[in-house]
């Protein structure tokens, strides 16, 4: 199956059931509920959920269980974007094409859609429905925790706030960008791998390896089109990192090296998951997919 179709496939079935989710929810905090299903259901790659169900699909678990992993993962993303928007972070307008969370509803609500989806993932996550077992439950909930928190994306956000207007070397660009963008694409992997029951140790530590390489590439593409990118296409305005100042690998090494740099570490990630026995194909063509995309 080529990557566009398993996307096309994945982003419906997830939309689907994180729709069901709020949906079924009162309606005693309409407004909040409102603004919780514009953040979390309004367009988007739904490139973290399609990592969980490719990796876990491909160790052999079910579409019905990865549903509950994936969801989670996304309602942590969805959270940090709201927030990131917000006139006390970047203060942006603009995201998936249409108006931000806090520019719709206000700074108020959005501040609350944001919390009260970081607190969804974890219940989605102990969803009894999920079939998970509990040792399970405790895997996934600690990565996403983890990988979301203080040592992660959380962590990431706050360096990068503090490096604006900064010169950052390449190593502290690199940290930064380790924890903001790739410990959750690193979350989002190890996710689909800890819902199979069968899965080594060993095989964890190669998936590991492909999504750390591949968050990376993401984030040094990201980059990339923040200088070359289409707002229109994009959904989100072109050149606000530069606006605001910020280190990035094409003010670091220059556009040419960056999508350079982008490439080697795609290769990386690819060349990793030559080490794992299992169908893996969908992960490689993820890896090439992100320094080939204009969105």
């Amino acid at each position: 199956m080529e990557l566009k179709d398993f996307a096309a496939s994945v982003s419906k079935r997830i939309n689907s059931f994180m729709e069901g989710y709020l949906n079924s929810f009162d309606n005693d905090a309409a407004s909040l509920k409102d603004a919780m299903q514009y953040g979390l259901l309004l367009g988007g790659k739904r490139a973290r959920p399609l990592l969980v169900y490719a990796t876990g699909m491909a160790l052999g678990q079910s579409q019905d269980k990865l549903d509950y992993a994936a969801a989670a993962v996304e309602c942590i993303h969805a959270y940090s974007l709201i927030h990131d928007d917000m006139p006390e972070m970047d203060n942006d307008k603009l995201r998936r094409g249409h108006e931000t969370v806090h520019v719709k509803f206000g700074q108020t609500l959005a501040l609350l859609a944001g919390d009260a989806l970081q607190t969804l993932a974890f219940e989605i996550l102990s969803d009894k429905k999920s079939g998970f077992s509990d040792k399970s439950v405790a895997n996934l909930t600690r990565i996403l925790a983890s990988k979301a928190g203080y040592s992660g994306m959380c962590g990431g956000q706050a360096i990068d706030l503090d490096s604006e207007g900064k010169k950052l070397s390449y190593d502290q660009l690199r940290l930064l960008h380790s924890k903001k963008t790739g410990a959750l694409i690193r979350a989002a992997v190890l996710m689909g791998a800890y819902s199979c029951d069968n899965v080594s140790e060993d095989d964890i530590a190669v998936l590991d390896e492909y999504a750390t390489w591949t968050g990376l590439a993401f984030q040094v593409w990201d980059d990339v089109l923040d200088v070359i990118g289409d707002t229109a296409v994009m959904g989100k305005t072109q050149g606000a990192d530069i606006s605001l100042d910020k280190s990035t690998y094409p003010s670091l090494l220059g556009l040419e090296e960056s999508k350079k740099f982008a490439a080697e570490c795609a290769d990386k990630a690819i060349a990793a998951l030559s080490r794992l026995k299992i169908d893996t194909s969908m992960l490689k063509q993820f890896a090439l997919f992100t320094v080939n995309r204009d969105h």
